[in-house]
């Protein structure tokens, strides 16, 4: 299998071009290559398909084989795969996913090649039921009226915390920590999967964890449902700025600082899209025996 590794601020992930050939069993696939010390090493296998809906269509997959719905980071490099490899020549396409059809624009270096990537990742999804989230497993759930669940408190694993929760086409808990701890030291190891696997998320659920410096900045780690703790979350970035402004800690505009680098992400309340601006790399390419 010819394949490509990619990284989007250090969300890494094994790109084949299946517009090219048909893979089998991706699922067993995505396990065997995310291996970091018997495969190639990502946090999962995205393929590049054609599209009867738009330009092109992006099948994603976990470390665990599970597939994902949607990846901000992975679609920055969809686009940067299609552009460099020439399998488009236009600046501004579309990409179908799972959760939907995405626009993306590149921006390219001297040499022709894409350096940034912008993502229209449609609208924030809040309704509890479309997350998904059960709110029965909430502590004094008040907001039923429009099921939004925003500074709810939750327990996980004998401790109260606030979360509120957001869907980009997968779904999210943004969970947020004093400003005078070092989030570099969180325990995120340990918290994550009491998140991911608890009983208020059917889907399971990756979980942010939000540190504000002001209106403008957030640092944020994340813990991804199938992968564990990643550089960066796309999607999680996005979902943090609007959980963030709906609890008045930040403007519609802000920089997102994650591990991996950072991310500039904006909130058009007029169309209600959420607008995501970051690089995608291409680290090496090469053969593997599958």
């Amino acid at each position: 299998m010819k394949f490509t590794k990619m990284q989007g601020i250090g969300n890494d992930y094994v790109y084949v071009d299946c517009t090219k050939e048909t893979l089998a069993n991706a699922s067993e696939i995505a396990i065997k290559v995310s291996d970091r010390h018997f495969g190639i090493g990502s946090d999962g296998l995205i393929l590049i398909k054609k599209s009867d809906k738009a330009d092109f269509y992006m099948e994603m997959y976990n470390a665990d084989g599970s597939q994902g719905k949607m990846c901000g980071n992975g679609i920055r490099c969809v686009g940067k795969y299609v552009c460099d490899h020439k399998l488009t020549n236009k600046d501004e396409f579309s990409v179908e996913t799972l959760s939907g059809i995405k626009s993306l624009k590149v921006t390219k270096d001297n040499n022709g090649l894409v350096k940034l990537v912008k993502v229209d990742m449609d609208s924030p999804i809040l309704e509890a039921s479309k997350i998904p989230v059960d709110v029965n497993y909430l502590s004094n759930y008040s907001n039923r009226e429009d099921e939004r669940v925003i500074n709810e408190t939750i327990e996980v694993d004998g401790k109260e915390y606030k979360v509120t929760c957001v869907s980009m086409g997968n779904p999210h808990a943004i969970v947020y920590l004093d400003k005078d701890i070092d989030i570099k030291e969180f325990p995120i190891e340990q918290i994550g999967p009491k998140f991911e696997n608890h009983k208020a998320f059917p889907e399971k659920v990756n979980t942010e964890f939000i540190q504000v410096v002001d209106r403008e900045n957030l640092n944020m780690r994340v813990w991804e449902r199938g992968s564990g703790e990643t550089l960066a979350c796309g999607t999680g970035a996005c979902a943090s700025l609007v959980a963030t402004h709906l609890n008045d800690y930040c403007d519609a505009k802000a920089t997102l600082h994650l591990l991996g680098g950072d991310l500039n992400i904006s909130w058009d309340k007029d169309k209600n899209t959420i607008i995501m601006e970051g690089p995608a790399t291409e680290v090496f390419t090469g053969e593997i025996n599958i």
